[in-house]
């Protein structure tokens, strides 16, 4: 958990946290003879593997080669959660004049900022703690595990033997072939939340869902960000209508935003980093910064496990190659999380995690390919989106329509002064039932899960009208859109007849 240029803050919250994740002088107990289950990697996908488990009465091992929780606790979701609340915070103070609140004076302390977000860490780092697993009753080894065979593993001195076994072994930051980014230094999300104070200057390459989070959560904290983005828009995979929101949004914050845009080198000069790079249609522009931020997205971790000794194929930017039970061309090993799985979100870890362990230990048929996942980026208005989108909908050649809602038509949202959004709904044409949906709110990955659950009860999008929600709330934007569909329905024709059995009835 240590980058060369900034090193971790050994305070008491990061102490504590080094204690739960990864005691000192840990002694790795004596393998227990043939393992039921064994577990390589502990971030969500494994600690939800090794549990459950352990708790359905497999003997279980746990390996992991560095730190309990594995991304999302250490240097994913949870410190940059964290720090995007404070930015948050922050927008808020510097427009409350909008609310007729008038704050006079205020200042960022980044220093107690981020004693916070190792507090916080610290606390939550309990649920994943080193004590906590020995008391599920699972054995514990650190240390870079190896496959020895197709049902035996080694760690460090210890060869484990296995029934099965699951790989959630989670994904690395992807480092691009950039001409003296290795000289020059540089941070990524392992190593940001180490800096000692705010960057004056920051450049981040790759307009991803983390780059996009720290860019404005950054630049709302002191720093001056340029963002990089090879393509014309900012989180490629998203709805366009969202991701021009973003980019609004950033420009109006002040980020200096580069589209269709490549860095060429770096280097350093006078203390600075000197960027060259690459810009569609101005040429090459020179660009100096104090701290350097690689968002360009994450590949599997799967370094040094020799899988070709257990018959597991792979390769190096998908991972893990796997059936829709998860299992791997060793039927004894299965896969899950990061290490195997195109949406490399905790949440997902977690889900595939549990369809790994029953079709591993029960001979189960669960796919993963049933799982309606969404997922949600936290800029500010947030961008969530479930099911498909316009896109996977055409290349499928389904007959769909869409219905879009705008913010402005909700209460609650101009009550917040958070008008700035919307929802965008994919239904089956002919049937209405719903495909998928897009949403941009301040509370968006609060409010998502109601579209999914939708889905996976094979809900039409007229259904969403009959729920009932308390007033006011944002989640009203549901109901409208439901309304507007069921609007849709009452053609002049359905109108007439309506108007007749009317007058019949009198």
């Amino acid at each position: 958990m240590e980058d060369l240029c900034h090193p971790m803050p050994m305070d008491t919250y990061n102490k504590n946290l080094l204690k739960n994740v990864h005691p000192e002088n840990w002694q790795n107990p004596v393998p227990a003879g043939t393992y039921d289950l064994v577990v390589i990697g502990a971030g969500s996908a494994g600690l939800v593997a090794a549990i459950g488990g352990a708790r359905l009465g497999a003997k279980t091992a746990l390996v992991e080669k560095t730190f309990l929780g594995g991304d999302c606790l250490n240097y994913g979701c949870v410190p940059s959660k964290l720090l995007i609340r404070s930015s948050r915070l922050l927008r808020e103070i510097r427009n409350s004049d909008r609310f007729g609140i008038r704050v006079s004076d205020f200042q960022v302390d980044f220093q107690d900022v981020m004693a916070r977000l190792r507090q916080v860490r610290s606390k939550i780092s309990e649920h994943d703690s080193a004590e906590r697993i020995v008391k599920e009753g699972i054995h514990l080894f650190f240390g870079k595990g190896h496959f020895t065979s197709g049902n035996s593993l080694s760690v460090e001195d210890r060869v484990l033997k296995f029934k099965r076994a699951i790989i959630t072994s989670g994904a690395t930051t992807f480092i691009p072939p950039v001409e003296g980014i290795d000289i020059c230094g540089y941070v990524t999300n392992e190593s940001i939340f180490n800096i000692p104070e705010i960057p004056e200057t920051l450049m981040i390459l790759g307009g991803g869902p983390l780059g996009c989070e720290l860019a404005l959560a950054f630049s709302r904290l002191g720093s001056k960000v340029t963002i990089i983005q090879r393509g014309h828009q900012f989180l490629p995979k998203e709805d366009p209508d969202a991701a021009s929101i973003v980019a609004e949004i950033f420009i109006e914050e002040g980020i200096d935003v580069m589209f269709n845009s490549q860095l060429k080198t770096i280097r350093v000069r006078d203390g600075f980093k000197e960027a060259l790079i690459q810009t569609e249609g101005e040429g090459e522009k020179t660009c100096r910064v104090s701290e350097f931020l690689i968002a360009t997205g994450r590949t599997p971790d799967l370094e040094d496990l020799d899988l070709e000794v257990a018959g597991v194929e792979y390769d190096k930017r998908n991972g893990i190659k796997v059936k829709d039970d998860l299992q791997t061309t060793n039927p004894r090993i299965y896969a899950a999380g990061d290490s195997c799985m195109k949406y490399k979100f905790t949440h997902t870890a977690d889900a595939s995690a549990r369809i790994a362990l029953q079709n591993a230990l029960f001979a189960g048929k669960r796919k993963v390919s049933s799982l309606c996942i969404p997922w949600c980026t936290y800029v500010d208005p947030e961008i969530a989106h479930v099911g498909m989108y316009e896109r996977d909908a055409t290349e499928r050649g389904l007959d769909f329509d869409s219905i879009k809602v705008s913010l402005t038509e909700i209460d609650r949202a101009l009550l917040e002064g958070d008008e700035r959004g919307f929802l965008k709904i994919i239904f089956g044409e002919k049937n209405g039932k719903i495909l998928g949906a897009t949403l941009v709110a301040n509370h968006a990955g609060d409010m998502i899960s109601e579209i999914g659950t939708a889905i996976k009860a094979g809900l039409t999008i007229g259904k969403l009208s009959e729920i009932i929600h308390p007033y006011p709330t944002q989640t009203e934007i549901f109901k409208r859109a439901g309304d507007i569909y069921n609007a849709r329905r009452l053609t002049p024709w359905v109108t007439k007849l309506l108007k007749c059995w009317l007058w019949l009835r009198r």
